[in-house]
């Protein structure tokens, strides 16, 4: 794929937009339209949690909030909620989503996206990462699998 600029990557946030609705995914990043309601207003107010740069330790764990993200192979660019990197060198991305326990193949989606962008600027590889189910208090682990991997590709 033919390295693209910056400012015209795709965000991730619209793979996860495109998967669960293409029309949606449309109004929201072509038509630059959005209209609140209560479930957005749900997500919105998750996000506070990690919507400010941060960086701390806590039990020997690194945890960054809202940090960038890109890949300039895939044409992507977005910010990660939260990343944990272990002492052992394992990085882990979280996404925080409103709502109970669930398993939806565009959260996963959108969770690939993150952990592909990490391993293009880290270097590392990121084979796993989870959901946070703010209203549950849960994170669902995700295993990067060679369909989700394929999927992001495929756009």
């Amino acid at each position: 794929m033919k390295e693209i600029s910056r400012q015209n990557q795709l965000p991730i946030s619209a793979l996860e937009h495109w998967v669960y609705c293409p029309r949606q995914c449309g109004i929201i990043h072509l038509d630059g339209e959005f209209e609140d309601d209560i479930h957005t207003a749900r997500g919105q107010a998750v996000h506070r949690l990690v919507r400010e740069p941060t960086c701390e330790i806590k039990n020997g764990i690194k945890l960054e909030r809202s940090l960038p993200l890109w890949s300039d192979r895939l044409g992507l660019i977005g910010k990660a909620d939260l990343v944990d990197f272990h002492p052992n060198g394992t990085i882990f991305p979280v996404e925080f989503k409103h709502g109970r326990k669930r398993q939806k193949l565009h959260d996963d989606i959108q969770l690939t996206a993150q952990a592909m962008c990490l391993e293009e600027m880290l270097g590392r590889p990121v084979p796993r990462g989870a959901i946070y189910q703010a209203s549950s208090k849960c994170r669902r682990e995700v295993e990067i699998t060679l369909d989700l991997l394929q999927r992001v590709e495929a756009g």
